[in-house]
């Protein structure tokens, strides 16, 4: 499996029209991406219809991927998940209209699977957040709060500059060289 650097040079490539990056990700990630649409729809057919919807989504939607700090695999999966769910109660809508003459009238959308990210996303999740968290703590403290306001607060340059009494170039500084350390740490 390619590593999230990789994937994220993909995306970004993507965004850009490349198709060969378009092929390359395909061909690191299609197995995964298959899988999680198959444990949804139990339907082989179906889950390979779903996958080329998800890959033609992330054609499309690769320049509205940004990294947020999670694993760009965590993108993937979320958008071929919430496609096969999407097709999943499509399926339960047409079968249920045909059987029944309406939907909605024994609830069983609404307790159908949840929008949100599976078991298997969240813990990869939980995984990222807690290596983010251990390679913050490795930073100085005042560079680690920046970060945080920076990124998670949303603060402004110019806030953080007046929260430390710094010049705002400072700042841009010490958020650019916090950055680089957070990523040379999380690719350990």
């Amino acid at each position: 499996m390619p590593d999230r650097i990789d994937i994220e040079n993909w995306i970004s490539r993507i965004a850009l029209g490349d198709r060969a990056a378009f092929s390359a990700l395909y061909d690191a990630t299609s197995a995964k991406l298959f899988g999680t649409c198959l444990r949804v729809l139990k339907d082989r057919a179906e889950a390979e219809d779903v996958l080329q919807e998800v890959y033609i989504r992330i054609w499309r939607g690769a320049g509205r991927y940004r990294s947020n700090g999670l694993s760009p695999m965590t993108w993937l999966i979320t958008i071929a998940r919430n496609r096969a769910i999407d097709r999943l109660r499509a399926r339960q809508s047409g079968v249920r209209r045909g059987a029944e003459g309406g939907a909605g009238e024994d609830g069983v959308l609404e307790r159908m699977a949840s929008p949100d990210p599976g078991p298997e996303a969240q813990v990869a999740a939980k995984g990222e957040a807690r290596a983010i968290a251990l390679c913050l703590d490795e930073l100085e403290a005042d560079r680690a709060a920046a970060v945080r306001g920076a990124y998670l607060d949303g603060q402004t340059y110019a806030e953080l500059a007046e929260r430390f009494d710094v010049p705002m170039n400072t700042m841009r500084t010490w958020l650019r060289r916090s950055l680089m350390k957070l990523k040379d740490c999380l690719s350990q």
